[in-house]
């Protein structure tokens, strides 16, 4: 096997290999030879076929199945050979495929881009310093309640806080506008999910009654056939809703896995779990503002096959976001809608596997457990979530990466300048959710 490389770009490679003619042909010579024992043709008894008529009538279909096992053996072998590290499956094409002649085919293919890496040494870095305390724990309860309220018909006028089921049309002059229509739609006052000034007139309204609503749409409100447009909304309101917070009690504490009831011990619970929302809102703050650094001072090329790898996993966790159906084709969703937040990610990747590489970072069995430990907590048998993962090699695996990933971070950080920020807990929730949101509109994704 003859084989030479050229470098096309920085990360796509052409290949071209050469095998003997003698390893092709008797390759398929033997393999229509075992079709002749076995083919069944009119006029001739089994196995007695002459190999005239056999190679006549499947000698082209052979040769093609030969040749196509054989560019995949050599190929592998040939990346093997020249070192290459393929970022995907390449395009294969015979370029001298005759009986008798040595076969040539040429392989392209994108390599895993070299990475000239520099280090973000001395960024600095803002870390939240919070503490969670028995006002954040109550306020947390509090929330819990509101997440578990029964809503109540009332038959008093509605007020902040309340959720109305309502019809309405709305108008541009005395026309009706697209879009501007629903029957039997719930809305609870005060929350700001309509149209500004719409909510506040709707207080008071009490059910059955009928209401006119003026508003202006905002300047940059999306439909822009809409935006600064004052409207007209007729509105009929079906019935008014109050929430009914359940009490703190035995049957409400078991629903979070505090079974006797134990109030001390639900506390406990609720803390714990604001704990880790809290150290995962930290580590995520500190993670990102690292990986800005690391982005800001490398440039790295995406080879497309990563990129369609990625693009394809967006379009699949926003069909599950949203309830498509496992059946649902996720290739109707378009590329473009994924392509930039997939392009970051694939950006995000390749640095820090360079980092994991430049620091010669590993994580045992030890660790990886450790780790799945940490996640575990939030369910309801963490030793069988545990055992699950490690029991499991291709789990196992994603988890070690995620692992590496965090001691990346973490080697990171040893090189940066780490500047302490007192916050609240929910200003340090607040200030890793405003990260997060920043970050998607770098990649299109808002």
């Amino acid at each position: 096997m003859q084989v030479s490389v050229e470098t096309t770009s920085p990360i796509e490679r052409r290949v071209t290999v050469q095998v003997p003619a003698q390893e092709v042909d008797s390759s398929v010579d033997e393999r229509l030879r075992d079709t002749a024992r076995r083919v069944r043709l009119n006029g001739f008894r089994s196995g007695h076929v002459p190999m005239t008529v056999v190679r006549q009538r499947f000698g082209r279909d052979v040769r093609n199945e030969v040749v196509d096992e054989v560019m995949r053996q050599h190929y592998v072998r040939a990346i093997s050979e020249q070192a290459l590290n393929p970022a995907g499956y390449p395009a294969i094409e015979a370029t001298v495929n005759e009986a008798g002649r040595d076969l040539e085919f040429v392989a392209t293919l994108e390599v895993y881009p070299s990475i000239d890496l520099t280090l973000p040494e001395g960024v600095e870095v803002e870390r939240p310093q919070a503490e969670i305390t028995d006002a954040d724990v109550d306020e947390m309860i509090e929330t819990l309640r509101k997440q578990n309220a029964q809503w109540q018909d009332v038959e008093h006028a509605a007020a902040d806080g309340d959720q109305i089921t309502f019809d309405f049309q709305g108008y541009l002059g005395e026309e009706p506008f697209e879009g501007g229509s629903a029957e039997g739609h719930q809305l609870v006052l005060g929350s700001g999910n309509f149209i500004p000034g719409f909510e506040d007139q709707m207080v008071g309204v009490a059910p059955g009654e009928q209401r006119e609503v003026r508003v202006t749409f905002p300047e940059d409100y999306q439909a822009e056939h809409l935006a600064g447009q004052e409207a007209l909304f007729r509105t009929t309101t079906h019935s008014v809703q109050s929430q009914q917070l359940p009490e703190i009690d035995h049957e409400f504490m078991t629903r979070f896995g505090v079974e006797d009831g134990d109030m001390a011990r639900f506390r406990e619970e609720v803390r714990n779990n604001m704990e880790r929302e809290l150290k995962n809102a930290v580590d995520n703050r500190v993670r990102q503002q690292l990986i800005d650094a690391l982005k800001a001072g490398n440039e790295v090329l995406v080879p497309s096959a990563l990129l369609s790898q990625e693009v394809e996993g967006l379009k699949r966790q926003a069909a599950q976001q949203f309830g498509l159906g496992e059946d649902f084709d996720v290739s109707q969703l378009p590329d473009e809608l994924f392509a930039d937040q997939a392009r970051g990610r694939v950006e995000v990747g390749l640095l820090l596997a360079e980092v994991v590489s430049h620091f010669e970072l590993d994580a045992d069995d030890d660790e990886i457990r450790a780790f799945i430990e940490e996640q575990a907590g939030q369910y309801e048998n963490p030793e069988q979530v545990v055992e699950h993962y490690m029991g499991n090699e291709q789990m196992k695996n994603q988890v070690k990466s995620a692992v590496l990933e965090r001691k990346a971070v973490d080697a990171l950080l040893e090189k940066a300048s780490v500047v302490e920020a007192p916050m609240s807990y929910q200003e340090a929730l607040q200030a890793a959710q405003q990260q997060g949101e920043a970050e998607q509109e770098e990649t299109g994704q808002a």
